[in-house]
This record gives C-alpha cells, structure tokens and sequence, in this order.
C-alpha cells in the first residue's frame, strides 16, 4: 500500500505543495508546530532518509534549500530548523520549520492548521519562490 506521501505525490490526496520537480516534492504540513511549516520528501517511496541512494539525499537538501529561504522570508524567521524524524510515515522525508530559539523546533507543539491558513501560507512561500 502506498505511502501516505506517495498519495499525495500522485495527488490522491490534496497537500498544499509549495515546491516540485521530477524528484522532489515540498509541502505544507498540516500539523505545523509553527506557520510555515513544511515537509520536503523525494517522490520515490523509500522509508528511511538514511536508506536513500547518494543522489537523492543530496538532491533532497539541495531541493529543500530554496524552500527554506522562502520560508524565512515570509515568516521572519531568523532561521530554518530541519528535522529528520521519519517515525510517523513511512517515506523518506524532512521537516523544515522556521524558528528563532532551539525551543521553537518542539513537535509536541504540533496542531492542526486550518485550511485557509495552510492556502494563504502556501501562496506566500510560492510567491518567494518565484522571485
């Protein structure tokens, strides 16, 4: 059974994706522990980040750089945080937040977002992107 991550990769289940190419895919997550907070997977199913081949985790931050410049600069943050958990879904990924102390990057500070927020954020980090 694919992965909740390939579901979304293959939009069988919305996201408010902020960043794709053929590889790499970077979305909202819907349970941010603090506005902006994204997720940054390659669209190959592989479950462990540490079981990626050599090219994809490169690519991954390389990919994943862009996207947080854009969210420091839509949410004032003075810096990303990223995170490698990989406990809850099966699928490699990695969690960037933005944050200003080593306090902000708390998953128990999780909660779900509303839509609306999700979308608003979503168009302000693509927005950075294109610029």
């Amino acid at each position: 059974m694919p992965s909740l991550f390939t579901r979304i990769v293959n939009r069988e289940i919305p996201a408010h994706i902020v960043r794709e190419d053929d590889e790499f895919l970077a979305f909202l997550d819907i349970r941010p522990i603090r506005a902006g907070h994204s997720l940054v997977i390659p669209k190959q199913e592989i479950d462990d980040v540490f079981d990626l081949p050599d090219s994809l985790l490169s690519g991954l931050l390389v990919f994943a750089r862009p996207v947080a410049h854009a969210i420091r600069e839509v949410t004032g943050a003075s810096r990303v945080g990223i995170a490698v958990l990989g406990i809850e879904v099966p699928h490699a990924h990695v969690h960037l937040v933005p944050i200003d102390e080593i306090g902000d990057l708390d998953f128990r500070k999780a909660r779900a977002a509303d839509d609306a927020d999700l979308a608003a954020m979503g168009e302000r980090i693509r927005a950075a992107l294109a610029t």
